[in-house]
């Protein structure tokens, strides 16, 4: 029998309408960053709305969205009209007016989330945190700076019983951290984790390596398709697959800092300053190195971009952690990679030489913001 009707018996002086609001559980979210993940997460909430009402009892309300000089406010949900009504807002914001609006209206079951990439905006965690929010994000800063930073953030959240998902922050919607982390609770002892963790550098050292193309040659298509990062500098350098590896060396509480990561910076030194325009009007400086890397391959071999964790991983004062370009065999499951997919090897004692290989779309906004959106539905069950 419906629960509903079920409750309806036996408290018949209770209207239906007052049982169906004690049923459904209200979420009040608050999306900061609307670019290409943030605009699309709203875009999916929106969509899927009526189906989680239904099927999960689950009212998710985005009451605030912001960007970096626009607050949209609405106590009854931001409407799918939201790009408009953001830009008819007023220019300048601060935290504290989103923290205030939750608090005069009574909201409980906050959820924030960071699609930003602001270093500064990480600040704003533990404000947050004590004011009543629990945090999403696909921000990998709040996870990569200094490891007070890090430490502190969790006693916050421990002290004010609030929950902190990232599962996008490594290998966009892919269930790697939170395997990771499952993994590290049970007390299994990994003593390795390594992949491509850039769908980017996945894509443009997969089409490298099987055809005849110039590196610029792919370089510029993989620009012109988006896959990079507006200044593909910012892939190449791989400081962005540094933080992904130090991410997960954190989820296995080692004493790891960024400054430890060794980081092969894919950018010949005379394009590392300079303009953006300026790069792109360089790229052929690429294709001698390259050439000659691919050249000096073993026969059977590809280039792939490649993220390492490893050393005595039971002791928590640190693992090495590197992020370079290899050679590896083309039969293998690196060699094998296609698209733009990202690859992850975990190592443990139990499972010997037979890792765990998790394997998938690993980047792109619209599966970024799937990831980002799972981690809401996951957290929703979570809260009272």
């Amino acid at each position: 029998m419906n629960s509903i009707l079920v409750e309806k018996i036996k408290n018949p002086n209770v209207s239906l309408i007052d049982l169906e609001q004690l049923k459904t559980k209200t979420i009040y979210i608050a999306i900061f960053g609307v670019g290409n993940v943030g605009g699309r997460l709203i875009d999916q909430i929106h969509a899927s709305y009526r189906e989680i009402l239904e099927r999960r009892d689950l009212d998710l309300k985005i009451f605030a969205i912001a960007n970096s000089s626009h607050l949209l406010l609405d106590k009854e949900g931001c409407s799918e009209n939201w790009r408009d009504a953001i830009i008819a807002q007023k220019v300048g914001y601060t935290l504290q007016d989103v923290l205030t609006y939750a608090q005069e209206n009574e909201f409980d079951n906050l959820i924030a989330i960071d699609n930003t990439a602001d270093v500064e905006f990480v600040l704003n965690y533990e404000p947050l945190v004590k004011s009543g929010f629990s945090l999403v994000s696909s921000n990998k800063i709040g996870n990569t700076i200094g490891l007070d930073f890090y430490r502190n953030l969790r006693k916050t959240l421990s002290k004010h019983k609030k929950e902190y998902l990232y599962e996008t922050n490594v290998g966009a919607g892919l269930p790697l951290v939170d395997t990771i982390k499952l993994l590290h609770l049970s007390g299994e002892n990994i003593t390795r984790i390594k992949g491509v963790f850039s769908g980017s550098l996945s894509y443009l050292f997969n089409r490298f390596s099987e055809g005849n193309k110039l590196f610029s040659e792919v370089l510029q298509d993989a620009i012109n398709k988006g896959y990079t990062e507006p200044d593909a500098r910012e892939d190449l350098c791989g400081n962005d697959v540094g933080r992904k590896l130090l991410i997960l060396a954190r989820e296995l509480e080692l004493h790891n800092e960024f400054s430890d990561i060794q980081i092969e910076n894919l950018i010949p030194k005379q394009l590392r300053q300079g303009t953006k325009e300026d790069f792109l009007l360089q790229l052929k400086d690429f294709d001698v190195p390259f050439h000659l890397k691919k050249k000096n391959q073993k026969k059977g071999h590809v280039l792939r971009y490649i993220g390492d964790l490893r050393g005595d991983l039971s002791k928590n004062d640190g693992a090495i952690l590197e992020v370079k370009l290899v050679s590896v065999p083309r039969n293998s499951m690196l060699g094998q990679l296609k698209g733009s997919d990202s690859i992850f090897e975990i190592y443990s004692e139990s499972y010997g030489d037979n890792p765990i290989v998790i394997q998938g779309a690993g980047a792109g906004a619209e599966v970024t913001a799937r990831g980002v959106f799972g981690d809401v539905l996951r957290l929703s069950n979570k809260l009272n």
